[in-house]
């Protein structure tokens, strides 16, 4: 029987969701906190991600709540899994809620993956914090 993982991450921005959704949905500003890719909110789009030495990644959006949800299904035919972005109004910022899940942890790859992206996301989703506050840089 195949077990499949999830990673979970949570990270307190100090930045209203509006400002959250557009570092998610902004190419130019979701190259700048993580890789680039042709990212649309809407629900179907189907997009690449360019992960450099993992390649052109494929990509489906399958929901998109703006300020509040954007999921998609991610590396399709190779990882096969699917990232989740909640975001929630705290105060003046944003509670951001990131679930990577699906990674067959009986593949070497899948496992591989899970592992090093259970190590990177954190800083990956840090880096968010770092591009909003300074989007002209």
């Amino acid at each position: 029987m195949t077990e499949h993982a999830a990673i979970r991450c949570e990270q307190y921005l100090p930045h209203p969701p509006s400002a959250v959704w557009t570092a998610l949905t902004d190419p130019e500003l979701l190259a700048r906190w993580w890789v680039p890719g042709d990212i649309k909110p809407i629900v179907g789009h189907r997009f690449t991600l360019d992960m450099g030495n993992w390649g052109l990644q494929s990509c489906e959006v399958t929901a998109a709540d703006p300020e509040r949800l954007l999921r998609y299904r991610f590396a399709e035919g190779s990882l096969d899994t699917t990232i989740t972005w909640r975001l929630e109004p705290d105060g003046t910022g944003t509670r951001l809620l990131l679930e990577h899940a699906g990674f067959d942890l009986d593949s070497p790859m899948g496992k591989r993956a899970y592992e090093g992206m259970g190590e990177g996301w954190p800083y990956v989703v840090a880096r968010i914090d770092e591009v909003l506050a300074d989007p002209a840089a």
